[in-house]
């Protein structure tokens, strides 16, 4: 009965420890340094601002991949790590958007702040693409991040659809609304 005992309780810690190791590998790390955390804390109140540092902070994303892409020593982990920095990518892409619908919902003027957003939209859609045609020739590699890739070509274009879609509204309402005599 003792042994019983206790070899049930080896296998509930060997579980728990396998649940819980599972649980942690799966966990990722915020994809901003202190630093880029600290600059956004800054200018939590300036959509201009902050808009200007989520496309610095993607764009400097999309650099990394393609110096990391450029490396012949990152050769038999290019794959790999394609597809973590393009994870981090899409969630700094994603936390802007986030951004920007708060900023929207307070509605702020958000013009100038989409002019950023819209030039690096289409600098990011430039880059996407060219990283989608160099990784047909390496198909291999490409197993590895090319479902990610496509679901983030796909979030790009529709985020740059959004924002100028955002903007025209934006003009229009702020036309209107200096036309309107105030009371």
């Amino acid at each position: 009965m003792k042994g019983r005992i206790s070899l049930l309780g080896l296998t509930i810690v060997a579980l728990l420890l396998t649940v819980c190791l599972g649980a942690s590998a799966q966990r990722r790390t915020d994809p901003l340094t202190n630093d880029e955390i600290n600059q956004l804390r800054d200018t939590a109140v300036e959509p201009e601002l902050r808009m200007k540092l989520y496309v610095e902070f993607a764009r400097a994303r999309l650099v990394a991949l393609e110096q990391m892409r450029a490396d012949p020593k990152k050769a038999h982990e290019r794959g790999f790590e394609t597809h973590r920095m393009l994870e981090d990518f899409l969630a700094i892409y994603d936390e802007l958007d986030d951004n920007l619908e708060n900023f929207e919902k307070r509605r702020d003027d958000l013009r100038k702040a989409l002019q950023f957003v819209i030039a690096g939209d289409t600098e990011f859609q430039a880059k996407l693409r060219a990283l989608k045609d160099a990784a047909a020739a390496k198909p291999d590699e490409v197993r590895e991040y090319e479902v990610l890739l496509s679901d983030v070509i796909e979030t790009v274009d529709s985020g740059a659809d959004d924002h100028r879609k955002l903007l025209a509204e934006q003009i229009e309402f702020y036309k209107k609304k200096k036309k309107t005599p105030k009371s």
